[in-house]
C-alpha cells in the first residue's frame, strides 16, 4: 500500500470512528427517554391535567390522557416524514451534511434538556417537545446514515454499519444503569422520584449533544456522486425510484410487508413501558430493568437468528419471529397486573425476536435491490419505513380512548404482526431475488 492510500484508509478509519460516536450519542434518546421514561411520566402528566372524565382537550379536541403520548409519538413521525426529504434534498444539492447534521441534532438534544421543565400538568409543553425531539432525531438519523457509503467501502459497510449499531446500544444500556442508580436511590441523593425522572430525561439531552461534539468534528463535507444522491432524497428522486420499483413488483411486495410489520415493532417498543406502568402498575425501576434485558437479548437474538436463517433460509426465519411476536403479544394480554417477573419473560421474548427480525429483513432487502441502484433503493426503504411508523401509535391510541384498556391497544398490534406475515410468505423470494437480477442463495 502506498503512502496516499495508507493516508486514505487512515482518513477513512478516523470518520469512520467519529461516526460511530453519533450512534453512541442519540441512542441514549431512544433508549432512556421514548422508551423507559417519557411515555409513562408524560401520560401522568396529562392525567394530571385531565377532566373527571380522564381527558385533556389540546386545541379543543377531547383525548383520553393515556393515549395522549402515542398520539404524540404519531405526529412527530408524520412532521419528520414531511421534513426529511427537504432536507435531504437540501444536503443533496450543497453536500454540505454536517451543518444540517449539527442543527438536527442541537434541535433534538435541546428539547430533550428542556424536559426538565415537564412537571405539574404541563402536558402540551411534553407533547410539544417531544413532538419537536422526535421529528429531528429522525432527520439527523437520516444525514447520519448517508455517511455510511461516503466513508466505508462496499466491503466495509456490513461491519461499520454493525458497530454503530453495537455502540448505541452499548450507549442506551450504560445510561439505563446511571439512570436506575439515580431513580431507586433517589432519596440519597436529595431528590424526590419525580425529579429524578426529570433529570433522566435532560440528563439524555446533555448526553446527546455533548458526544455530538466528536463526530461533527471527524466528518468530512464533500459533493455527493451521483450514485450517493439518492442516499438524501428529494420528493421527485423519491418518486422516481418508486416509479423504477413498480417494474421490480416483488420487491414492492416485500417493501409493503417489511413496511407493515414493522410499524408493529416500533409501536411495541414506544409503548411497551406504557403498558407496563399504566396497565400492570409496575415500577419505574422494574421498566429500566426489562429494557436493559431487551438491549442485551437484541444482539443475542440477531446472532441466533442469523444462525437459524443459515439453516433455515432468511425468509421462514423472519416468519417464525412474526410468530413470535404474535405470540409475545399474546402472552403480554393476559399478564397479571403487579408482577414484574412475568414483565421480564415477556421483554426476554422481545429481546430475542427484536435485533433478529429487523437485521434479518434489511438483509434481505439488500437481495431485491437491483444492481446499481442500492443507495436510492435503501433510501427509499429508510423514508417509507419512517413514513408509516405512525400508524401503530395512530392505532394503540384510537384503541385506548375507545375502550379505556391498554390490554386491548396493547392485543390491536397482533394486526400488523398477521397481516405483515401473510404478506411476506406470498412473496416468492427467488424469483424476486432473480428478476432483480441478482444471484440467487443457495438458502435464503
Amino acid at each position: 500500500m502506498g503512502t496516499a492510500a495508507a493516508e486514505e484508509a487512515a482518513e477513512r478509519r478516523r470518520e469512520q470512528r467519529g461516526w460511530y460516536v453519533y450512534d453512541w450519542a442519540c441512542s441514549v434518546y431512544s433508549t432512556s427517554v421514548l422508551t423507559v421514561f417519557l411515555g409513562p411520566y408524560l401520560t401522568t402528566v396529562a392525567e394530571a391535567a385531565a377532566d373527571a372524565d380522564g381527558f385533556v382537550h389540546p386545541l379543543g379536541i377531547p383525548v383520553r390522557a393515556g393515549s395522549f403520548f402515542a398520539y404524540s409519538v404519531s405526529l412527530s413521525v408524520i412532521v419528520a416524514v414531511l421534513v426529511m426529504p427537504l432536507v435531504g434534498a437540501a444536503a443533496d444539492r450543497s453536500g454540505r451534511k454536517k451543518p444540517l447534521l449539527a442543527a438536527a441534532a442541537y434541535t433534538g438534544a435541546a428539547a430533550t434538556a428542556c424536559m426538565f421543565l415537564l412537571d405539574g400538568d404541563r402536558y402540551l409543553l411534553g407533547g410539544a417537545l417531544l413532538i419537536v425531539a422526535n421529528a429531528a432525531q429522525s432527520v439527523a438519523m437520516m444525514l447520519y446514515n448517508s455517511y455510511l457509503p461516503q466513508i466505508a467501502p462496499p466491503e466495509e459497510r456490513d461491519a461499520v454499519s454493525s458497530r454503530g449499531w453495537a455502540f448505541g446500544y452499548a450507549a442506551g444500556a450504560l445510561v439505563l444503569v446511571a439512570n436506575l442508580v439515580l431513580y431507586l436511590a433517589h432519596d440519597s441523593f436529595g431528590v424526590s422520584e419525580t425529579t429524578a425522572v426529570r433529570i433522566c430525561l435532560a440528563a439524555a439531552g446533555l448526553w446527546w449533544g455533548a458526544f455530538t461534539l466528536v463526530p461533527l468534528r471527524r466528518l468530512r463535507d464533500r459533493r455527493s456522486s451521483p450514485g450517493e444522491r439518492a442516499t438524501a432524497p428529494g420528493f421527485r428522486q423519491l418518486a422516481a425510484t418508486v416509479r423504477d420499483m413498480r417494474r421490480h413488483p416483488l420487491t414492492l411486495a416485500f417493501l409493503l410487508a417489511y413496511l407493515v410489520y414493522n410499524d408493529g415493532i416500533q409501536t411495541v417498543i414506544s409503548q411497551a413501558s406504557i403498558y407496563g406502568s399504566k396497565e400492570l402498575g409496575l415500577g419505574q425501576s422494574t421498566l429500566i430493568g426489562a429494557v436493559l434485558l431487551v438491549q442485551v437479548l437484541a444482539v443475542a437474538g440477531a446472532l441466533l437468528m442469523g444462525r437459524l436463517a443459515r439453516t433455515y433460509g432468511t425468509q421462514r426465519t423472519i416468519l417464525g419471529s412474526l410468530v413470535a411476536w404474535t405470540v409475545t403479544l399474546a402472552a403480554g394480554y393476559f399478564l397479571p397486573a403487579g408482577a414484574p417477573v412475568w414483565f421480564f419473560v415477556l421483554a426476554s421474548g422481545i429481546g430475542l425476536v427484536l435485533g433478529g427480525s429487523q437485521a434479518l429483513s434489511r438483509s434481505l432487502f439488500s437481495h431485491l435491490v437491483p444492481p446499481g441502484k442500492e443507495a436510492e433503493y435503501f433510501s427509499a426503504y429508510e423514508v417509507s419505513d419512517r413514513g408509516t411508523s405512525w400508524l401503530g401509535p395512530l392505532l394503540f391510541g384510537l384503541t385506548y380512548q375507545l375502550t379505556g384498556s391498554y390490554r386491548d391497544a396493547i392485543i390491536s398490534l397482533v394486526a400488523f404482526f398477521a397481516l405483515g406475515f401473510v404478506l411476506l410468505a406470498r412473496v416468492p423470494v427467488r424469483q424476486a431475488i432473480s428478476d432483480a437480477g441478482n444471484p440467487v442463495p443457495a438458502r435464503i
